[in-house]
């Protein structure tokens, strides 16, 4: 089938538009008709090499649109379905069966390495071949080969235009305060970083009934929207010494933190910032080796730090739910989105990580 593909070709590169062709699924797989796709954080490191999926690859994994071919033993979605493409997991393992799917030990190869397993790609230009498989879906394209696993249905009156960055931003963040540290009415919590991530953690934690939800930038525009989305109190990393101002304000530390910057300055100074037995998630996607250091006596006090990929999530269930939470008013993500054609996703990278008009863009097919 014929489609048109935006394609990072070297490391940090632009992305070129170019006509390909892509097979149609095999067994197990889905061929969806891309409506639009969320640009996130992870595309970008990726064409950077942090994380080393080869190149030219065809990258893209917050997918939305309509299921237009199923390979065989397909049964959970048909042709005509609604869906959003979350990530890929083998669903077989421990992990998988025990509801962790975001913890496979399958998930770099199946989402990061730019093939199937069996090591095809369904995707060429001009007869050769272009990496793929990118989330297990590679969505910053009019088509898309999915697996089954990674399809999650949602209903025939969706905006489906919206709906893609449900599939990885908007679901890590949420998915960190409500699957992973699960805080309780009333507490204290302190996210580093108010990106898309970081603002679908204020969300989250708004509705989770957080009393004071701390939020902490070097943005003042995405400061002004954190207030906005349920933060309490805001903090100008450029002006202020976020740690001590925490401490101050929650009387001795938050009793959880969230960094979403991948920076290790960063998430040291989120975990000093909760108090004794305070627990604190580490979200950002660093530089494959990055290393951070922490004060071995602080954390003997009972302090915690996990890890959180993907939100801790099982898409098939916490995406429906997050639609659902949207629909009721308390999680108004469409707040965080701003809309582009594919033909200008270059100026959407340009407005996402440089001049930071855009929080959360998403490419229209």
């Amino acid at each position: 089938m014929d489609a048109y593909a935006a394609i990072i070709e070297r490391q940090g590169g632009e992305f070129v538009l170019d006509n390909v062709s892509i097979e149609d699924p095999r067994d197990g797989e889905v061929l969806v008709k891309v409506a639009a796709a969320g640009m996130c954080h992870t595309d970008l490191t990726v064409r950077d090499q942090y994380y080393p999926t080869p190149l030219p690859a065809v990258l893209g994994h917050e997918g939305s649109g309509v299921v237009e071919k199923v390979g065989r033993g397909v049964t959970t979605v048909k042709p005509g379905d609604k869906v959003v493409l979350s990530f890929s997991y083998c669903g077989t393992c421990p992990s998988c069966l025990k509801g962790h799917q975001a913890y496979c030990p399958s998930l770099f190869p199946l989402n990061f390495m730019g093939r199937r397993l069996d090591g095809s790609t369904p995707i060429t230009r001009n007869g050769q071949e272009v990496n793929a498989c990118f989330f297990g879906q590679s969505s910053f394209a009019t088509y898309s080969i999915a697996s089954e696993n990674n399809c999650v249905k949602v209903a025939d009156d969706a905006q489906i235009e919206l709906l893609g960055p449900l599939g990885c931003g908007i679901q890590t963040g949420a998915g960190s305060i409500l699957n992973a540290l699960c805080p309780e009415p009333g507490s204290s919590i302190a996210i580093f970083g108010v990106g898309s991530v970081g603002l679908s953690a204020v969300m989250a934690a708004k509705a989770s009934g957080c009393l004071k939800i701390i939020a902490v930038d070097r943005n003042a525009g995405r400061l002004e929207l954190a207030r906005e989305l349920g933060a309490t109190d805001v903090i100008d990393a450029n002006t202020v010494n976020a740690q001590e101002a925490i401490v101050a304000m929650t009387g001795g530390g938050a009793d959880y933190a969230m960094d979403t910057t991948a920076i290790p300055a960063v998430l040291r100074s989120a975990v000093d910032s909760t108090h004794n037995m305070g627990e604190t998630a580490v979200v950002g996607g660093a530089k494959l080796g990055t290393e951070f250091s922490l004060d071995m006596n602080n954390m003997l006090f009972g302090r915690k730090l996990r890890g959180v990929v993907e939100g801790s999530s099982t898409p098939q269930v916490f995406i429906p739910q997050l639609i659902a939470m949207q629909k009721a008013g308390l999680f108004p993500f469409e707040k965080l989105c701003t809309f582009y054609d594919l033909d200008q996703i270059n100026q959407a990278v340009e407005d996402t990580e440089k001049t930071g008009k855009a929080i959360k863009a998403i490419l229209k097919m």
